[in-house]
């Protein structure tokens, strides 16, 4: 499991459900994991979300944070697709995923 898949995986919902997906991140709805700020999603697209979940949980946290609001937004279906642990590196993203992250962080940090 990379980063990408989790963007892939993020790309089949509908506007409506990454909306509530967002809304689900800044809530404290997995013990352990601490709730994102509004202000990092507010504008956040798909890969934002998922740079600033990696960034916050580490890729294996981000696997079960997105498993858990996949399953509170019904989308069980999605959540059958990931696997139940990430492989490789949590802190390895391909350079594409890179600078998506350092772009996000600048929009963040000038907003």
């Amino acid at each position: 499991m990379t980063a990408v898949d989790l963007f892939n995986t993020l790309e089949d919902l509908k506007e409506e459900e990454f909306k509530k997906f967002k809304w689900c991140l800044q809530q404290d709805i997995l013990e352990g994991y601490q709730s994102i700020k509004v202000a990092m999603l507010e504008i956040a697209e798909r890969q934002d979300t998922v740079d600033v979940m990696v960034k916050t949980y580490q890729l294996q946290g981000a696997l079960k944070v997105t498993k858990k609001v996949l399953e509170k937004i019904n989308r069980n279906d999605l959540v059958q697709t990931l696997p139940d642990t990430s492989s490789g590196p949590e802190a390895t993203h391909s350079p594409a995923v890179n600078n998506t992250m350092n772009d996000a962080s600048f929009k963040i940090v000038n907003r």
